[in-house]
């Protein structure tokens, strides 16, 4: 007791800290591209660290995401970008399934069983992974909330994260190689990064419908 207790008091107060860093600081208080890569690259060295740190606490805030992606690209290029948002964006998934599962779950585990939705609780277990694989590689669940519905869901944390990890690497290459290219398309160039980026954003558009399209048949 005593041990959840301490994990659960030094988990608060860092997500208090990193709010706190996210509202004081004035490249990261609306979370906007513009501010994040003027601030961001004015860190210099400690740059990636404070990048990791913001995109590690966003998820448990339920701020976007998509401006952090941006900017990595922007400023670390399509190689560094993608490993700083895949650390980023897997760590505060961690993060953001912590607080669920620590403040909520024993009450959303009494709520399923009175429901008699016990035996839907046991499958994401069972199965979990495969759940997470098919919400992480398909962009049209909310990737925010899907953190805290996992984190309250019976799935094990290393069922949880391994799969997010994975399968959230096409989106996070596909976009970052995008945005990478944007410094050249404001000097009138087109590179690789452009063609290769806006290639995968619309394979993992195509993906998304035809998995629209099939639920909704099957439906």
């Amino acid at each position: 007791m005593k041990k959840k207790t301490l994990r659960l008091a030094v988990l608060l107060i860092l997500v208090t800290a990193f709010a706190v860093i996210l509202k004081t600081n004035p490249g990261a208080v609306e979370l906007s591209t513009e501010r994040l890569t003027t601030y961001i690259d004015s860190l210099g060295m400690l740059g990636p660290v404070v990048f990791i740190l913001i995109f590690t606490v966003t998820p448990t805030l339920l701020l976007p995401a998509l401006p952090l992606t941006i900017a990595a690209g922007i400023l670390f290029g399509p190689l560094w970008g993608v490993v700083y948002v895949a650390i980023g964006s897997t760590s505060g998934a961690a993060l953001a399934f912590l607080v669920a599962r620590l403040l909520g779950r024993k009450w959303v585990k009494k709520i399923l069983k009175k429901g008699g939705l016990g035996s839907l609780d046991k499958r994401v277990k069972k199965d979990g992974w495969k759940i997470v694989a098919i919400t992480r590689l398909i962009p049209l669940f909310p990737y925010n909330l899907l953190n805290y519905a996992f984190g309250l869901s019976d799935i094990g944390f290393k069922a949880y994260i391994i799969p997010t990890f994975i399968f959230m690497l096409p989106a996070t290459i596909a976009y970052v190689t995008f945005s990478s290219s944007i410094p050249d398309i404001a000097r009138g160039q087109v590179g690789w990064p452009l063609i290769a980026g806006l290639g995968l954003i619309i394979i993992l558009s195509v993906v998304t419908l035809i998995y629209k399209k099939k639920k909704s048949y099957n439906h």
